[in-house]
């Protein structure tokens, strides 16, 4: 029996009020949303250094946004960085985050 690991992980997730989780704690330098519902990736972005860190969310006039600090990490093997990088969400249809 083969059993598949993935890829090792340092760093956390957040989720979202409206469910979705943001991880970037993987070696392969994407920041990723995916739908707590289905497992589906939803959006990913290439970053400019490792993000072996938990991502932040916040709420301010209404509007959601999610921070990253990447930074890398050297037992990771990923690009080092000093990037602070903040996404802002799309504002929900009904108003409601």
């Amino acid at each position: 029996m083969q059993i598949c690991l993935g890829t090792p992980n340092n760093g956390g997730a957040v989720v979202t009020a409206g469910g979705l989780i943001f991880i970037a704690a993987s070696t392969d330098d994407l920041f990723k949303a995916i739908d707590m519902r289905t497992g589906k990736i939803l959006w990913q972005q290439a970053l400019p250094a490792g993000g072996q860190a938990t991502p932040m969310v916040y709420e301010q006039n209404g509007r959601e946004y999610v921070v990253l600090m990447t930074g890398g990490h050297h037992f990771m093997k990923t690009p080092i960085g000093d990037q602070v990088i903040a996404w802002a969400l799309p504002v929900a249809k009904d108003g409601v985050l």
